[in-house]
């Protein structure tokens, strides 16, 4: 295993040299910032002022910052010691959506927290519900992450906020030349464009939205009347947490799935960290996913954005050969201490709607073919066939008829709520249905 780690530039325990430490940190910096457009994005969906979108950035950003540093620091019960840090997840985008405009801020706050909690807990036991979720599952779960974004994506193309919304020919200009720039980087760039292809289009984006909409430019007036350096001012919003039980078993099929996407993370990055490794090794990565948990609650608890494990940093991580977990602790620090310019995060949060779309969308693509991909890596058959046909339908049949799921029993609406917990819970269940020949199978024996 020594020799193997040899082809890596800085091992996972080796702390190196600062300026090296500093830049390797800003390039995951880059990366981490890439999300920060999911709570840009949930902040413009329930038509939040600016004020409450710059304070959600900067909790949402303490928050995954302090993610990474507990993930990769390694404290005595909790943290894997890899590097794998934190970033807002998309996962919970959705679901998160569902809960504030039910019951606002606090009950998404309280939500997100139950989630956290129950990603705790499953942690002991995570590669045991590797059977109830196979790779197949966890592939649909994966695609659905990116198909539950749709709708928001392509409104935010447009520049729609509300279904009345006038539509302007150049706002989707916007949005379309955004997504080119994104897609071309990362078709033909190399080197840095390719690795910053989304980063740039957003920049090209905000700049061609500036020159075309004057309002956007208007906008970014307000930011040089901001303090450089203040502590998130608290509104109103955050000073409740409500909790809602019919919204328990949706947050906890997420939380269940986020709990492998993170057990899958926490294994891509154990193997570029000890590439010698023969077998896995599952204590790290309980307390890896312990470390996730107690994440995503914080993020409840600070009322921010949930967090997640980054699998862009972990692939990020294993290209350079740079897998030293120092290197996720100082960018977590760095990260926090970045939240409190206000300048940075009132200038984020206007980040114009069509460019945000174009982002969402292309980071969209990614989540479903990936999805996709791990779905047909195995050999298919009809049972497969069957589980992810019906759940698909169903599924996506809550965003399609939601006028017909508003009117169904209250039963049926507590587990058809959206397309990707619905389509996750149905698929474990039709699972377990079409395999129990192989349960009395092996009872016979």
């Amino acid at each position: 295993m020594k020799n193997r780690e040899k082809d890596l530039v800085y091992t996972v325990n080796e702390v190196p040299p600062l300026p090296h430490l500093l830049v390797s940190s800003l390039q995951h910096i880059l990366l981490m910032f890439v999300s920060i457009s999911l709570p840009i994005i949930f902040a413009s969906q329930i038509n939040a002022s600016a004020q409450f979108t710059a304070t959600f950035i900067s909790l949402s950003m303490i928050v995954a910052g302090l993610g990474s540093i507990i993930q990769s620091v390694g404290l005595p019960f909790i943290g894997s010691k890899y590097l794998c840090p934190n970033v807002c997840g998309p996962s919970y985008m959705s679901l998160s959506l569902s809960a504030a405009w039910v019951g606002g801020i606090p009950l998404m706050r309280g939500m997100i927290i139950i989630a956290g909690l129950i990603e705790m807990l499953i942690a002991p036991i995570v590669q045991k519900l590797r059977k109830v979720f196979p790779t197949y599952i966890v592939g649909l779960v994966v695609a659905m992450v990116g198909i539950s974004i749709i709708k928001m994506s392509v409104a935010s193309i447009f520049g729609v906020a509300f279904q009345a919304d006038a539509i302007r020919t150049a706002d989707l200009l916007i949005g379309i030349f955004s997504l080119l720039v994104m897609v071309l980087a990362n078709i033909w760039g190399k080197g840095v464009i390719k690795m910053y292809c989304l980063l740039i289009g957003i920049a090209l984006g905000w700049l061609l939205a500036i020159i075309v909409v004057p309002e956007y430019g208007y906008a970014l007036s307000v930011v040089g009347e901001k303090p450089f350096f203040a502590f998130p001012t608290i509104t109103d919003e955050f000073h409740k947490i409500t909790f809602d039980m019919k919204m328990l078993i949706p947050f906890a099929v997420i939380a269940i799935s986020g709990s492998l996407k993170s057990f899958g993370n926490l294994l891509a990055a154990q193997k570029i960290s000890k590439p010698g490794m023969k077998k896995a090794d599952f204590v790290p990565i309980r307390k890896g996913l312990l470390a996730d948990g107690l994440s995503t609650a914080l993020a409840g608890i600070f009322g921010g954005m949930a967090v997640d494990t980054s699998s862009s940093n972990v692939g990020l991580a294993g290209s350079t050969k740079v897998v030293s977990r120092w290197i996720s602790v100082a960018a977590g620090v760095i990260f926090i201490i970045l939240a409190f310019f206000p300048q940075l995060t009132f200038a984020l949060s206007h980040v114009p709607k069509p460019v945000l779309g174009a982002a969402l969308v292309f980071a969209g693509c990614f989540m479903i073919c990936t999805g996709l991909q791990q779905m047909f890596k195995q050999e298919w058959s009809a049972k497969k066939t069957f589980v992810v046909g019906i759940s698909l339908f169903f599924g996506l049949s809550t965003a399609f008829l939601p006028a017909l799921y508003a009117r169904a029993p209250h039963f049926i609406q507590t587990f058809f709520t959206d397309p990707l917990p619905t389509t996750t819970l149905l698929a474990v269940i039709l699972n377990q249905i079409f395999n129990l020949d192989q349960f009395f199978k092996k009872v016979n024996k």
